[in-house]
C-alpha cells in the first residue's frame, strides 16, 4: 500500500473516530430531551404538593395531638395521634387545653388560641393576621373570612381547612378538630395508662416503687414491650422473620446450587448437552427477579415468610449456580491429582482437592447475598405478608402515623448495617482467618 493510500485510510479513520464522538454525546442529549418531555418535567412544578411534602415531613419527626368536639353531642377528646389507646382519661388533657364545660380553649402558643364556643362554633386567634370565626349554619359551614382567602385556608360548604405553623384546625358538621404538633415521639416507651409514662430514668431506678405488684424495672419493660401503640414486641419478631428469610432463602440456596455446579462445570461435566441444561435452569431462576418468584409462589402456597425465603431461594440457585460453577472451572487440577495418588475416593477427591479450593469463592459470595438479601427480604415481606416489609406497608397505606414509618426505616437502615458488618466480620474469620484484631 502506498503512502497515499495510508494517509487515505488514517483519514477516514479519524473521521470515523470524530464522528463518533459527536454521535455519542448528540444520541445522549436528544434521549434527554425526550425523557424531558415525555416525563412532563415542566409541569412537575404544577403537580407538586408542598403542602402535603410539609405535613409528611412534620410526622416524621413529630406527633400531633388531636383535640376533637363532636358537634351534635358536645363532647371534647383529647388524643395523640387520635387514636384510642393514647386517648386522655375524660375530664384530662394537656396543660395547653382547659376544659371549661361547653366552651374549650387550646393555646398553640405563640398567641395562637382555638376556642370551642357553644352550639359547633369557633374562633381561632391567628397571631399576625387576626381572629377567624366560624360556625355551622343549619347544613352549612359559615366563617367571617375575606374573599381573598389566604393560601392556608380552604372553605367549602360542608368544609373550614385552617394550616397554620402554630396548628391545623378543621370544622365540620360533625366534628370540630384542632392538630397540635409536637417534637419527638410521643408514647414511644410507655402509654398513657402506663404508671411509668412521664416518669424520668432515674426516678424508675431509685425512686419509689410505682406499681406494688412488679417493680420498676420489670414493669417499664413489660410496658414498654408491649407497647399498644408501637407494638415493640411485634416489630422485634418482624425483624427476626426478615431476617430467618433471607438466611433461609440464601444458604438454601447455596445448598442447592453446589451439588448442581459440578453438573455445570465442564471440567466437572463431561457432556455438553448436560451443561447447556443446568446452565439455563440457572439463567431461567437467576432471570427471573425474586419479586415475580414471590408472587407466583403466593398464588401458590400463600402467604408466609416461608414463601418470601423460596423466592430467594429460586432466585439464588440460578446466581450461585453460575458463580460455583465458575469457580470449579477455575480449580488447580494438580491438587485434585494428588488426592488422587493417595487412593481417594471421588467423593474424597472433591471432599479434600476441590471444596477447600473453592470455599473462599463460595463463602465471600453466599455472605455477600445475605446482606443483599436481608434488604430485598423487606420488599418480599410487603408482598408475601410477613416481616418488617408488611409492618412498613400497612404503615405507609394508612397515610396516618409517618413517624411509626420513620421508626421501621430505622430499623431496616440499622438491620442492614448489622448485616453487612457480620457478614464482613464473617468473612474475614473464615475466609482469611483474621479476627479483627493485629
Amino acid at each position: 500500500m502506498t503512502d497515499t493510500a495510508l494517509y487515505a485510510a488514517a483519514d477516514r479513520s479519524f473521521a470515523r473516530k470524530r464522528l463518533i464522538a459527536f454521535a455519542i454525546p448528540a444520541v445522549i442529549l436528544l434521549y434527554l430531551a425526550y425523557v424531558f418531555l415525555a416525563f412532563d418535567i415542566p409541569g412537575l412544578a404544577q403537580r407538586a404538593r408542598l403542602d402535603n411534602a410539609q405535613t409528611l415531613m412534620a410526622d416524621i419527626y413529630s406527633y400531633k395531638t388531636h383535640v376533637t368536639r363532636d358537634n351534635r353531642s358536645g363532647e371534647v377528646t383529647v388524643a395523640i395521634e387520635g387514636e384510642r389507646r393514647g386517648t386522655y382519661p375524660q375530664g384530662q388533657a394537656p396543660d395547653w387545653v382547659t376544659l371549661e364545660g361547653a366552651r374549650t380553649v387550646i393555646d398553640l402558643g405563640g398567641g395562637n388560641r382555638v376556642t370551642f364556643l357553644p352550639d359547633a362554633a369557633l374562633s381561632f386567634e391567628i397571631a399576625g393576621y387576626g381572629t377567624v370565626a366560624a360556625r355551622i349554619d343549619g347544613r352549612q359551614v359559615v366563617a367571617d373570612l375575606p374573599e381573598d382567602l389566604p393560601d392556608w385556608v380552604s372553605l367549602s360548604r360542608s368544609r373550614l381547612d385552617l394550616r397554620t405553623p402554630a396548628g391545623r384546625v378543621s370544622l365540620t358538621r360533625n366534628r370540630t378538630e384542632v392538630f397540635r404538633y409536637a417534637f419527638g415521639w410521643e408514647l414511644f416507651f410507655f402509654t398513657l395508662d402506663s404508671p411509668y409514662h412521664g416518669v424520668s430514668p432515674a426516678a424508675l431506678a431509685f425512686g419509689p416503687q410505682l406499681d406494688p405488684a412488679r417493680s420498676n424495672l420489670a414493669g417499664a419493660w413489660a410496658d414498654f414491650w408491649g407497647n399498644a401503640m408501637w407494638h415493640h414486641a411485634d416489630v422485634a419478631w418482624a425483624i427476626f422473620e426478615t431476617i430467618l428469610m433471607a438466611f433461609l432463602g440464601t444458604f438454601g440456596a447455596a445448598i442447592v446450587a453446589l451439588p448442581l455446579a459440578f453438573l455445570a462445570a465442564k471440567n466437572f461435566a463431561p457432556l455438553r448437552s448436560l451443561r447447556f441444561l443446568f446452565r439455563r435452569i440457572f439463567d431461567f431462576q437467576r432471570g427471573v427477579d425474586a419479586l415475580i418468584w414471590t408472587i407466583l409462589l403466593s398464588r401458590a402456597f400463600g402467604p408466609g415468610p416461608l414463601t418470601g425465603a423460596l423466592a430467594i431461594l429460586l432466585t439464588d440457585t440460578g446466581s450461585f449456580g453460575k458463580i460455583f460453577s465458575e469457580a470449579l472451572e477455575n480449580v488447580d487440577k494438580k491438587q485434585i491429582d494428588g488426592v488422587t495418588s493417595t487412593g481417594a475416593k471421588p467423593v474424597q477427591r472433591y471432599r479434600f482437592g476441590v471444596i477447600p479450593q473453592v470455599t473462599p469463592v463460595l463463602l465471600s459470595q453466599v455472605l455477600y447475598f445475605l446482606e443483599s438479601n436481608t434488604r430485598s427480604a423487606t420488599i418480599i415481606g410487603a408482598i408475601t405478608g410477613g416481616g418488617i416489609g408488611l409492618l412498613l406497608t400497612q404503615a405507609m397505606i394508612t397515610q396516618k402515623d409517618w413517624e411509626e414509618v420513620t421508626y421501621y426505616i430505622v430499623l431496616v437502615v440499622l438491620m442492614v448495617m448489622a448485616m453487612d458488618s457480620l457478614s464482613g466480620w464473617l468473612r474475614r474469620r473464615l475466609i482469611r482467618g483474621d479476627d479483627g484484631g493485629h
